[in-house]
C-alpha cells in the first residue's frame, strides 16, 4: 500500500494517475478528502499533516509514503510511521535547502526540518528537491486574463521552471526502483528562464498579450499580502534578487530518473492554456 499525502496537489494528482495506471495499491490522504476525485477503486482518508489524530488510520498497512514537507508535526508523523511499519518515505522537499544559509530562510528551513526528521528515523528516506515549479506562473493568470500587467519587482530574475508531471514521474521512478531508495535527487527544468522570458513564452503559447509592471519590493508585498505571509514574501524577494539577471544551475536528474529530458516551460504553458484564457 502506498499512501500519497497532500493528494489534492498538482504533483500528487499526477503521481496518483501514474501509480494507478501501474496497478499499484494506493490510499490518498488529504485534509479535505471529500474534495478529492480519486481513480475508481482508490480509497481516500482524512490526513491533515498538522493533526496527529489522523496519522494512525492513514498509515495502517502502508509500506511507502509520498510525503509533502510539512514541518509542524513531522516528529509525530515519523513516530507513527515507524510504529505502522512504513519502510520507505519519498519526500517532496526543495532545492532551497542547498542555499548558503537554509536555516535562516523560512522557506528552506521548513523543508530542512522535515528532511532532518526523516533522515534521523529508521525509515529509508528518498528526497526529491525540485527547484522552481512552472506552476508558480499560475499566479499570473488573473492579470493576464484581465488584460492587466503582471507586477514584478525583479522581472529579470531567473529560475528553472519544472513541470509538475516531471516531478511526479521522478517520484514514480524512486518509488518503484529499489536502486533509488535512500537517494537524494535535485530536480530542475531544462532551462534557466527569467520571469520576462516566461511571460513572453506564455503570451506566445496562449495568444494572450502579457506585459510586466515593475514594482518595488514593498508594493509587491502589499499586493500579495493576502496570499503570502510577510516572512515568506521576504524570502522569495531575497531569492529573486540574488538571481536577478543571473541564470541558475540546472541538473539532468529528471532524464536520469525518467529516461526523457525535462519538459520545457512552453509545454507546461500549453498544458495549462485554459488557466490563462478561460474566465
Amino acid at each position: 500500500m502506498i499512501l500519497i499525502t497532500g493528494a489534492r496537489g498538482a504533483v500528487a494528482t499526477r503521481l496518483t494517475a501514474l501509480l494507478h495506471a501501474d496497478g499499484l495499491p494506493l490510499r490518498l490522504g488529504s485534509a479535505h478528502p471529500d474534495d478529492l476525485a480519486p481513480p475508481s477503486g482508490v480509497p481516500t482518508t482524512r490526513l491533515a499533516l498538522t493533526d496527529p489524530a489522523d496519522f494512525p488510520a492513514a498509515l495502517t498497512g502502508v509500506k511507502t509514503v509520498f510525503l509533502y514537507a510539512s514541518p509542524d508535526r513531522v516528529t509525530e508523523f515519523v513516530t507513527h510511521a515507524e510504529q505502522a511499519g512504513v519502510e520507505h518515505i519519498v519526500l517532496l522537499s526543495s532545492s532551497s535547502v542547498l542555499g548558503p544559509a537554509p536555516e535562516d530562510d523560512p522557506l528552506a528551513a521548513s523543508h530542512l526540518t522535515v528532511e532532518n526528521a526523516l533522515l534521523a528515523s529508521k525509515i529509508t528516506t528518498t528526497i526529491l528537491r525540485p527547484g522552481s515549479f512552472a506552476s508558480n506562473a499560475s499566479a499570473w493568470a488573473w492579470p493576464i486574463k484581465a488584460g492587466r500587467p503582471v507586477s514584478l519587482p525583479f522581472p529579470d530574475a531567473h529560475n528553472d521552471p519544472i513541470h509538475e508531471l516531471d516531478v511526479a514521474e521522478a517520484a514514480r521512478a524512486v518509488i518503484r526502483e529499489l536502486r533509488h531508495h535512500g537517494g537524494t535527487f535535485t530536480l530542475s527544468g531544462p532551462e534557466s528562464l527569467s520571469f520576462t522570458e516566461q511571460i513572453d513564452q506564455l503570451s506566445t503559447v496562449t495568444g494572450r498579450p502579457a506585459s510586466i509592471k515593475r514594482v518595488t519590493r514593498e508594493e509587491w508585498k502589499e499586493e500579495m499580502a493576502e496570499y503570502i505571509p510577510g516572512k515568506y514574501a521576504d524570502a522569495l524577494l531575497n531569492w529573486w534578487e540574488s538571481n536577478d539577471g543571473k541564470p541558475v544551475a540546472l541538473t539532468s536528474t529528471v532524464e536520469e530518473l525518467t529516461g526523457h529530458p525535462a519538459r520545457p516551460f512552453t509545454t507546461w504553458a500549453a498544458d495549462h492554456v485554459a488557466d490563462f484564457t478561460t474566465d
